[in-house]
Parts: C-alpha cells; structure tokens; sequence
C-alpha cells in the first residue's frame, strides 16, 4: 500500500525553516520512505541539504537543488536537473508558500504581488514545466499545498493576499486536474489547517507579536476542534496518498487536514 517504489517525486520547500518537520520536510523523506527518489528543492541550501541528509542516512535516494520557485527559467533548469539525476518525473508537489498580515487598506501592492508570486506563481510554474516530463508516465501525479485561510477568513487578523492566493491555489489545481484527466495526470490539493510547524517558532511568533512560543501554541491548539494542532507529517500523509496509486481514480478535489476546523460552528471552539 502506498508503494512508491521505482517512481521518481519533485519536492519543492523541501527544506524547514527552524528545527523539526515543516510539511516539505516531511512529506520528502515520508515519500523516500516508501520507495521514491526524491529530488529536494528549496532556496536555502542548507535546509534542504539536511533534509536530503536526512533521507540518505535511512538508506533513501535523494537530491538536493536551490531554487527559487517564483522564477520560471529557475523552476525549469530544476525541474531538468530532476531529469537528469533520476531520468524520470511521476509525481509533483508545490509546496512553497508563505503568509503576510493585511487588509485591502493595509496591505501594500508591493506585498500583496509577492505573496501570489509565493503561494500561487510557485504553483503555476511547477505545473508549467514539469507537466511534459509527468505526460511521459503512464500514470502521474501532482499534489498542491493549499491552507484553511482560502476557505475560512479570520475576524481579527486579516491576511487579504494570502487567502486569496491560496484559493487561487485551489483553483489552479481544479483548472490543470480537468486539462489533463486524459492525459495521464492527475492534479489534487491538500488544505492544511492550523498546523504545528517550525514555522510556528520561526515566523508566525514575530509575525503576530505573541510573549512566548508556549502561549501562542496553547491559542492555537484551543481553536481546534480536537485540541491539538497538526504536524508536517498529517500533511505528507495525505500528500502521500493523493500521490499514489491508491488514489488513481481521484483528480480535481482536495483533501482537508484541519482536525475539523472548517466544520466547526463560529464560536463553538474551546
């Protein structure tokens, strides 16, 4: 089950931005887990070298790559080093993305452009050039990183261009999945919610001005109907899934890993 062996997966935001397993991370050495070579790619090298470190040390096939997602000839030379190291691509996953605070009057246009070229530029372009290796393949799949915020709008702390991207996300994914249904490819989305990350500590502290990691982590998990967050590898799970075989009848969907956030009723949380 859930058998990747002989298949060859790109891997984008391969690397985390702190200690501990950020979704990237976590769904390239789950897949080199289960048989695949693994082509890791990020822009910060040391990042995805320790991931591909990571991979090696349990036995695994892997490659590392610094790229920067939101530039097409970069994303193109990348995706023909993946070519050239493994000779083969079945399965893509963008998940480079990021988040910025703002409304419609408070964000700038400057921040707002490059949150899409973030969240929703990366994806395009990973689909653009890899789509022609993935239609070589009798079977292949590419699996985009979507999040809640497209689908449900915080009250108190307005992210305008990052929901709106990350629904673009969504839409690209539906938009590609029916382009290529009788082609080979299958193209599907994973929304995580709020998920404890290395992002948590690294970013989102700063970001939302919180005392200390412990409090903004209690916060959080208190929003979840379970009472915990989730982990980078909730969402590889799931992105490993839609990425195999197993999932061969599946296209144009999205699975969502909230811990049922999205079904829960304004102000039922704890």
């Amino acid at each position: 089950m859930l058998d990747l062996t002989g298949k060859v997966a790109i891997v984008t935001g391969a690397g985390s931005v702190g200690p501990g397993w950020g979704n990237g991370k976590a769904t390239a050495v789950l897949f080199a887990r289960q048989g695949a070579a693994v082509f890791c790619i990020d822009n910060n090298p040391e990042a995805v070298a320790e991931t591909v470190g990571i991979i090696e040390k349990e036995g695994g096939c892997a490659a590392a790559h610094v790229a920067d997602a939101t530039r097409s000839e970069t994303v193109k030379a990348a995706v023909e080093a993946a070519i050239s190291a493994f000779g083969r691509l079945d399965i893509l996953v963008n998940n480079v993305g990021g988040s910025a605070p703002g409304s419609a009057e408070t964000m700038s246009e400057e921040a707002w452009d490059r949150q899409f070229d973030i969240n929703l530029r990366s994806a395009f372009l990973g689909c653009k050039h890899a789509l022609p290796y993935l239609r070589e393949r009798e079977t292949a799949a590419i699996v985009n990183i979507a999040s809640i915020a497209a689908l449900r709008m915080s009250g108190d702390r307005p992210h305008i261009a990052y929901s709106a991207s990350k629904m673009g996300v969504i839409g690209l994914t539906k938009s590609v999945a029916m382009d290529q249904a009788r082609k080979g490819v299958r193209c599907n989305v994973v929304i995580p919610g709020l998920m404890h990350t290395p992002l948590v500590e690294n970013r989102l502290l700063r970001q939302l001005g919180a005392n200390d990691a412990a409090t903004l982590i209690a916060k959080r998990d208190a929003q979840v109907p379970t009472g915990k967050m989730g982990t980078g590898w909730d969402v590889a799970h799931a992105v490993l899934f839609l990425a195999s075989d197993e999932a061969r009848y599946i296209t144009g969907t999205e699975i969502v890993v909230d811990g049922g956030m999205s079904a829960m009723m304004p102000g039922a949380g704890a």
